[in-house]
């Protein structure tokens, strides 16, 4: 069947509404962000309509360095850490029995179900010091006294990666299933151990999902909020923080704009690059 090109403008119908959603919900709020972003602050946390790069010029300051040096380090971290466990997982996951398989997608699910709050404040009574897991260890002979884990930068990474793993199983699940036994099984005749053909057969065969994976693990985690604050020491904040902080209660409204700005431009260009990681592969 051959798709013919549309004639009329009545055949661009069907996308009249997808269009009119796009333009009210993105295109408006981004372009009046943009215009913001440009504005100039006064005294006392007001800002008048300008054409000024002032919020722009700040991008290249320590402070705003180290904010978005950490936030990129965290990100890759909790992209990095998602992979490493998942793959494995979701690997043994797809050699289960049908049966098990379901209760574990039913598991993950449940897991995404839970808001960021919930998240935050269950892993910072798992790492408190009254209620924590070092409790736990105290009684095994482990550890003398309970102590705190958190804040710090090992409680923000691992609630983390608590909250974004169950995505990075999930995207990693569909490659897994439609990944061929018969490859594996042909390295295990040729004499290569289950951990060699795993990683010279599997992890090669998946490269493209792989890093498709990565880069949407990283924009998750790019844009998280409530667990760096909840888990961590201003230090630990990352760029989202630092937007909220300057648009209520620095009263910077251009800034946290611009920085706003910034963040989409990234996350979209990201975006972009998946996207053609994934045409690649569905052309080789």
């Amino acid at each position: 069947m051959i798709r013919e090109p549309p004639q009329t403008l009545r055949d661009y119908g069907p996308l009249a509404f997808p269009a009119a959603m796009l333009t009210i919900f993105f295109v408006i709020p981004f372009g009046t962000m943009i215009a913001v972003s440009f504005f100039q602050r006064q005294q006392g946390g007001f800002y008048t309509p300008a054409f000024v790069f002032d919020n722009y010029a700040r991008f290249f300051s320590l402070f705003f360095g180290k904010v978005l040096g950490f936030s990129l380090f965290l990100a890759v971290s909790v992209a990095v850490c998602c992979i490493v466990l998942g793959i494995p997982f979701t690997y043994l996951l797809t050699r289960m029995s049908r049966r098990a398989q379901i209760l574990w997608l039913i598991a993950l699910l449940s897991i995404l179900s839970l808001s960021e709050v919930i998240i935050g404040f269950a892993w910072s009574t798992l790492f408190s010091r009254t209620a924590g897991i070092t409790n736990l260890l105290v009684m095994l002979g482990v550890m003398k006294q309970a102590v705190a884990l958190t804040p710090g930068f090992p409680a923000v990474l691992t609630g983390m990666v608590y909250q974004a793993l169950p995505y990075t199983i999930l995207v990693l699940y569909p490659a897994l299933v439609r990944l061929d036994p018969t490859l594996t099984e042909a390295a295990r005749t040729l004499g290569a151990s289950p951990v060699k053909s795993f990683f010279t057969v599997v992890i090669p065969a998946l490269r493209n999902t792989i890093i498709a994976t990565l880069i949407m693990v990283f924009i998750f985690a790019l844009g998280c909020y409530l667990l760096p604050q909840i888990l961590g020491r201003p230090q630990h904040w990352t760029l989202s923080v630092l937007i909220t902080d300057q648009a209520i209660y620095q009263s910077n409204m251009p800034f946290a704009a611009a920085m706003a700005v910034f963040l989409v431009l990234v996350a979209v260009a990201l975006v972009g690059l998946t996207i053609l990681i994934g045409r690649k592969g569905a052309a080789a």
